[in-house]
């Protein structure tokens, strides 16, 4: 198997140092022949290697990254085989980091590499930089900034906004398990918990459960492309976004996320403006440039997205 390409953009990004948590190889973008279906990640100190797909040489291969990776701090390689049921994790190099964590300034949030998603997900990072920007911009200026998360996931959102202002913000997710976590995740970086929820109810179907705990004047809607028997974006996204004016202060600023290879950005804002003619979709944020993709359709698209009620 030839992984130049693989170890030149890792070693490039290992000279650029840091320690924030990032994408130093990303072949799902389909950019690098032959390596669609391999990613490598840095949650200093340690690195996670995903094999979507079996390739040969694939101990070898974490094993020279380690030889890069080594003499810059990091402690330890792991591979996640996505392509064996029950997604497995080996460590193939170096030391088992036990409590791998990522990092994002001075945020850290706990992960589980035993688990298919590790609890925070690095190609959003843009929606993350704007909600900060959006917090910092608002709070203060209103009496109660409040702000909606829904399928909240491990909270990672939440934790950015409460880091970069004072606000109140609603976490929904049908898991609690995932809530549990969010609420660590704000304990961990000394986050106060006033005003802070963790719901556990189906966004969709529970909607009269939350809605009356706004006006929000932000948004964060960021649904999985498929999940079983509750929510699916081809069916779903559009009931989901007719709903939300009932909760939605006037000029509210919404992130919407759809990460679905097979929905087009003309897609997506054409089921956001058939929901409701008081959406405008004010921009589609940058890619992460960790992230490259050769079809932009194809890639995650977080639209910002104002509701002019």
């Amino acid at each position: 198997m030839n992984w130049k390409a693989l170890l030149e953009q890792v070693e490039k990004k290992l000279a650029e140092g840091g320690t924030d948590s990032r994408r130093f190889f990303h072949g799902r973008g389909r950019c690098y022949e032959g390596l669609e279906q391999v990613c490598v990640d840095s949650f200093y100190p340690a690195i996670l290697v995903t094999f979507f797909e079996p390739h040969e040489g694939e101990d070898e291969l974490c094993r020279q990254i380690w030889e890069m990776a080594g003499p810059s701090g990091y402690t330890g390689v792991a591979a996640q085989r996505r392509y064996l049921q029950g997604a497995p994790v080996e460590w193939l190099a170096g030391k088992p980091v036990p409590a791998p964590i990522a990092r994002r300034g001075e945020l850290k949030f706990p992960l589980t590499f035993a688990r298919q998603n590790v609890g925070f997900f690095l190609d959003i990072e843009p929606g993350r930089r704007w909600l900060e920007q959006q917090v910092k911009a608002r709070a203060g200026s209103q009496e109660r900034l409040k702000m909606l998360n829904l399928f909240a996931f491990t909270c990672a959102f939440s934790a950015v906004a409460r880091a970069a202002g004072e606000l109140e913000v609603v976490n929904i997710d049908v898991n609690r398990g995932v809530l549990n976590r969010g609420r660590e995740n704000h304990l961990s970086n000394n986050l106060p918990l006033k005003g802070i929820k963790f719901l556990q109810l189906d966004a969709l179907r529970e909607f009269n459960r939350f809605d009356r705990r706004g006006p929000f004047q932000l948004a964060i809607v960021d649904p999985p492309t498929r999940q079983k028997g509750r929510f699916d974006v081809s069916e779903n996204y559009e009931k989901l976004l007719q709903l939300l004016p009932a909760c939605l202060a006037p000029g509210a600023d919404l992130l919407m996320v759809l990460n679905s290879p097979s929905h087009s950005e003309a897609h997506f804002r054409e089921v956001i403006e058939n929901a409701d003619n008081r959406y405008r979709v004010i921009e589609r944020l940058p890619q992460s440039p960790d992230f490259p993709d050769r079809d932009p359709d194809a890639a995650l698209k977080m639209l910002h997205v104002r509701f002019e009620g």
